[in-house]
């Protein structure tokens, strides 16, 4: 049992990282769309759709990090006040996972089913270049699902340890091993 626990938690560590990864190299995406634009008005070629492109690309690098950034400690977490629970934090932490886990849940469920609806009507971008928005959607949709995996995990790991498991931010006064 303890070995499935293990590869449990590599496997959803190594999502987490997937994520992370993927949203980096989206941010590369952001500034070769950028780069191409430059070199498209220099040369005075058209570049139709550019600004689409580069807005895709930072909703999936905005989607695709937030469960990396949730597992290594980036988040804004409301540590100042679960500070002063002080025995009781386990607790604040437990609500504050489990609403957190319900709320993603449920936007992640929505985006799935933008993405299904955009696929079904074959809704495409009103900008140049005419994507089928279901493609851009279909990263945000992904990186909501992982948001929540991860929130959920957290959850899990408060209820059943005792501690989130999340690498403590560099001002938090109670880092919790």
């Amino acid at each position: 049992m303890l070995a499935i626990g293990r590869l449990l938690r590599r496997v959803l560590d190594g999502l987490y990282l997937a994520g992370g990864v993927l949203a980096a190299i989206s941010l590369v995406g952001i500034l070769v769309v950028i780069v191409l634009q430059m070199a498209a008005r220099w040369s005075g070629v058209i570049f139709p759709g550019s600004a689409a492109y580069a807005g895709y690309c930072m909703a999936a690098s905005s989607f695709l990090a937030l469960a990396y950034a949730l597992n290594n400690g980036a988040h804004i977490r409301v540590t100042l006040i679960l500070g002063t629970l002080g025995s009781a934090r386990r607790w604040g932490e437990t609500w504050c996972f489990g609403i957190g886990t319900l709320i993603a849940t449920y936007f992640a469920w929505y985006a799935v089913k933008a993405v299904y609806w955009s696929h079904k009507l074959k809704d495409v971008s009103q900008d140049q270049d005419a994507t089928p928005l279901w493609i851009p959607q279909a990263w945000m949709a992904a990186g909501a699902i992982l948001f929540a995996i991860a929130l959920a995990d957290h959850f899990l790991r408060v209820m059943v340890y005792g501690t989130h498991g999340i690498e403590a931010e560099i001002l938090d006064d109670n880092p919790q091993e």
